[in-house]
């Protein structure tokens, strides 16, 4: 599921699907996006990057999109590949920088930059 606040610039997705569970948060405004994968009970964060990743109104508009046409054939699908490397637990600084919604996601959890 899918829920946009336009208001704050938030995007909240959740995936319920067994083990490959997850939540992520694309925060436009502090421009990081974060997956929590339940699997690894891990948080895995990355900057926004504009040529890749759709405009809040564009990821609403292709979200519509899938619900109304169930095979959608999209440029703009967004994937991201994770690669394993140091973690570090969130400190303040940390959580200064990305913003209250990306610090109740993945508080006490390794961070994946």
């Amino acid at each position: 599921t899918m829920t946009i606040h336009s208001e704050e610039h938030i995007v909240d997705v959740h995936v319920r699907s067994g083990v490959y569970s997850s939540d992520t948060i694309f925060d436009y405004s502090k421009g990081y996006i974060a997956t929590r994968l339940f699997s690894r009970n891990a948080c895995f964060i990355m900057k926004i990057k504009k040529e890749y990743i759709p405009e809040l109104q564009e990821l609403g508009r292709l979200a519509f999109e899938r619900q109304t046409m169930q095979d959608l054939y999209s440029p703009n699908n967004v994937w991201a590949q994770f690669q394993s490397g140091n973690s570090v637990f969130g400190h303040l600084k940390d959580w200064i920088l990305y913003g209250k919604h990306i610090e109740q996601l993945c508080t006490g959890l390794p961070l994946y930059q």
